[in-house]
């Protein structure tokens, strides 16, 4: 037999082949479908499969699927307008079921954005913004806020405790989806909100909300501060004139002391010889004329008494 005829052979079986013969991943499931309509069980077995030339194979992932939706403006229940991210895991449960239904992804993702959203919508409007935010189990130590005033801003309260909480909220909107869910072969594995924000509006009536309270809180502590400056400025400068007060009267004590005891050697040294006391001092007089000095006295004062006494002796 000729290579022409082997490889002719060899084409044609390939070609046959890739009619009949399928395989399916660990991660897929798949369905023959034969003009349109699904023949058989769901084939959930890996490995290679046959099937008839003309019937075709529709796959399905096993695993788990994520469904991003879009960020929504929602109000709760106290008016406060939010935007709301929300994320969902999913799984085709159903093959069957979910062919018939939304035929594929696609499908499925538009019928979650429907289902999903709409659940969301109703319990967020229904619901406080601190039930949204806050865990159930999330408790607030009022007394270790550095003002406890914040504790109740107005948009939350940190004080109320939740009845429901972010993780309650979640489970509920699960549920009430898979309620609101009809039959797609579809299976939701958990909701969760992934992100919870102001609008731009709100955002900043609440930024300038908080910069003004901390604004607020900062004034409070300068003018503590103030208060406080002040009172130890007080508390220097009156032990200052405390301190100057007391110095001064040692001071006095001591110059009177001095003076006493000046005194009391004066007095001593011209009670031992009053005569040369006297002497003593008027020399001292003397002394302190100075050369130039003019003096106009009488001619019987007691300044030249020891000059006449010494003119009478010579």
């Amino acid at each position: 037999m000729k290579p022409a005829v082997f490889a002719i052979i060899a084409i044609v079986l390939v070609a046959f082949g890739n009619f009949v013969l399928y395989t399916v991943d660990e991660a897929e499931q798949a369905i023959i479908v034969q003009f349109g309509q699904p023949m058989g069980d769901v084939v959930t077995e890996p490995g290679l499969k046959f099937k008839l030339p003309w019937q075709q194979v529709r796959y399905f992932d096993k695993r788990l699927l994520v469904w991003d939706g879009d960020v929504t403006q929602i109000p709760t229940l106290g008016r406060e307008f939010i935007l709301v991210d929300t994320t969902a895991r999913w799984r085709i449960a159903d093959p069957l079921l979910f062919l018939t239904s939304v035929r594929d992804e696609l499908g499925a993702r538009t019928r979650l954005d429907d289902i999903v959203d709409s659940v969301v919508r109703d319990m967020v409007s229904s619901t406080e913004l601190e039930e949204i935010i806050r865990s159930k189990d999330w408790e607030v130590n009022v007394e270790e806020l550095d003002d406890p005033a914040l504790a109740d801003r107005g948009d939350v309260n940190l004080e109320m405790q939740p009845k429901l909480g972010r993780e309650l909220l979640e489970e509920e909107i699960l549920a009430r989806a898979r309620d609101s869910m009809p039959d797609l072969g579809i299976e939701l594995d958990d909701v969760r909100i992934k992100r919870v924000n102001y609008i731009d509006s709100v955002r900043r009536q609440v930024e300038s909300r908080m910069i003004a309270e901390r604004q607020s809180i900062a004034e409070r502590f300068r003018s503590e501060g103030r208060g406080r400056s002040q009172e130890i400025l007080g508390n220097m400068e009156r032990d200052l004139r405390r301190i100057q007060s007391e110095a001064a009267r040692e001071a006095e004590e001591i110059r009177g002391n001095a003076d006493a005891e000046a005194t009391r050697i004066y007095g001593q040294a011209f009670g031992a010889d009053p005569e040369f006391y006297s002497f003593f001092r008027t020399l001292e007089s003397y002394r302190a004329l100075g050369g130039n000095s003019t003096l106009m006295l009488r001619a019987d004062s007691d300044f030249f008494r020891y000059l006449e006494e010494s003119q009478a002796q010579d």
